[in-house]
């Protein structure tokens, strides 16, 4: 029994860190509540779009093919992200490495395949 108490007394100081944060979280935005000045305006009210005064409807419709470039994109910044740093130590991690990474890069090109010949990169 000694010992479950001895775990448990381990996780107290965790437990006082997230009831402190908590706390301080919880007093700093009362606090800014009570200081802050409360002068509502209609102007301060209105929605805000950068400087442009919002005119119509809030609703836009916009075009799906815009999100298949953000993906790629993303793709393709992931591996340039995995892909540097590889080749900066690149003699160092042997080529086990140089393997993994050519499976990698065979995946990343995969896609790339697939996205080609979809019609998915064709702008029209």
């Amino acid at each position: 029994m000694l010992a479950m108490a001895d775990y448990l007394a381990s996780y107290a100081s965790v437990a006082v860190i997230l009831i402190v944060g908590v706390l301080l979280a919880a007093g700093m935005l009362g606090v800014n509540r009570l200081l802050r000045p409360q002068q509502p305006t209609a102007a301060k009210l209105l929605t805000y779009e950068s400087g442009v005064d919002p005119v119509g409807q809030g609703w836009a419709q916009s075009n799906v093919r815009y999100l298949v470039y953000v993906y790629l994109y993303v793709i393709f910044a992931v591996d340039a992200v995995f892909l540097f740093p590889w080749a900066v130590v690149f003699v160092a991690i042997g080529w086990a490495a140089v393997v993994e990474m050519a499976v990698f890069v065979g995946f990343i090109a995969v896609g790339l395949v697939y996205a080609w010949r979809t019609g998915v990169l064709r702008w029209t």
